[in-house]
């Protein structure tokens, strides 16, 4: 039998329907509700292609059951900037050239940002941990790591 369970996603407040309460956060926000920031990776939480923000802490929406986020507050690649007004580790990203596939681009620009919020001003070190358990297999590591700190630097 189907449920259905309310939410807040980029600010807005809206139900998903679901038959499994195990069914993965990342299924109801592509599938659904049609964002295309969060990418499918691996499936266990491992890449990091799937991040989203869970009450402000980066999340990995692909083992994040849905029925765990009932009440709470999502945000995605969607709501961390818009083309028109993109968010300061979206521009970084522009300026360094830090996206060759892109596959990985949602899951480094929302674990940095999530970063950025509990540490302003990283090191370079911290940046590196920070993005550790986040594959990125064209391997533009190194502009990711310059676009967070051009971020930081702009906070």
């Amino acid at each position: 039998m189907s449920q259905t369970l309310a939410m807040t996603v980029n600010g807005r407040a809206t139900t998903v329907t679901f038959d499994d309460p195990d069914m993965p956060l990342l299924y109801a926000l592509r599938n659904q509700l049609g964002l295309s920031g969060p990418h499918f990776g691996c499936g266990l939480g491992q890449c990091g292609a799937c991040t989203v923000h869970l009450d402000g802490e980066a999340a990995r929406s692909c083992v994040t059951p849905v029925s765990a986020v009932e009440g709470r507050a999502i945000v995605t690649l969607e709501g961390l900037g818009t083309p028109a007004s993109p968010h300061r580790l979206q521009q970084a990203f522009i300026a360094e050239q830090a996206v060759q596939c892109g596959y990985c681009a949602n899951g480094m620009i929302m674990q940095s940002a999530a970063l950025l919020v509990r540490t302003p001003r990283p090191t370079e070190d911290q940046v590196r941990e920070e993005l550790a358990n986040n594959i990125c297999r064209c391997g533009t590591h190194p502009r990711v790591v310059a676009a967070v700190m051009r971020a930081a630097a702009q906070g």
